[in-house]
């Protein structure tokens, strides 16, 4: 016997089932989730490359377009757009709204540590960030120590800190502002450089090539072990 059948001959019951269907509906509506401001933009993967002293076709053929190649077949893209400018690169990778924004972000990662080898030596590495509509919610942190030096709260901030925060739920991006980084400053005599035929050049070469970070061993003690580099 059909539904229609049974509406007609017993219309109490009929009556009855219209009235619960509807007291289901109306509970269900009251426990809907509501956002005044919902997520409606699409999840955005950006990688951000530098190459000191390139210039924007340099960038566009050694970094962007070997990006670009690689990251190609992910799925879920919608769009791939690119900049390529003096000493920067910059590629921003729109997903379907649907795809998970950290579920991209590690394709993306994955994708880019296998094209690191195609990468000039040069250039730093790849730097991936997510961002959505709820990225414009900013937290600045102040990082103060009166035994302790400007650039040693920095490299302190720089390895341990940014990868703690950055595997929070909610964080897309992590940066340190204000800090100062290690360097040497080489003062060179250019009378002592014409007269060995150098230039600045060999010199920013040769420092490279001895500035390297090589394992040579590790210490144990009964509950440690260090790595020797």
């Amino acid at each position: 016997m059909r539904l229609s059948d049974i509406s007609v001959q017993r219309p109490v019951l009929a009556m009855v089932i219209a009235a619960l269907i509807i007291a289901f509906g109306l509970l269900a509506l009251n426990r809907l989730p509501l956002q005044e401001y919902p997520t409606v933009d699409p999840p955005i993967v950006s990688i951000d490359t530098r190459y000191p002293g390139a210039s924007a076709s340099v960038v566009e053929t050694r970094i962007t377009q070997v990006l670009e190649d690689r990251i190609a077949g992910v799925e879920g893209i919608e769009l791939i757009t690119s900049q390529s400018e003096d000493g920067r690169s910059r590629i921003e990778i729109e997903f379907a709204i649907t795809m998970d924004i950290n579920a991209a972000a590690n394709d993306i990662r994955d994708r880019i540590s296998g094209a690191l080898r195609n990468l000039p030596d040069d250039a730093d590495n790849p730097e991936v960030t997510k961002a959505d509509s709820s990225e414009e919610i900013v937290v600045w942190l102040s990082l103060s120590g009166a035994d302790y030096s400007i650039a040693e709260l920095t490299d302190y901030a720089n390895r341990f800190l940014v990868d703690s925060l950055s595997v929070q739920p909610g964080v897309a991006r992590v940066r340190v502002g204000g800090g100062q980084d290690y360097a040497m400053r080489v003062w060179l005599d250019r009378n002592a450089l014409a007269a060995r035929g150098l230039t600045v050049g060999d010199v920013e070469d040769a420092l490279r090539a001895e500035n390297v970070e090589l394992p040579a061993g590790s210490i144990e003690s009964d509950d440690r072990q260090f790595i020797v580099r």
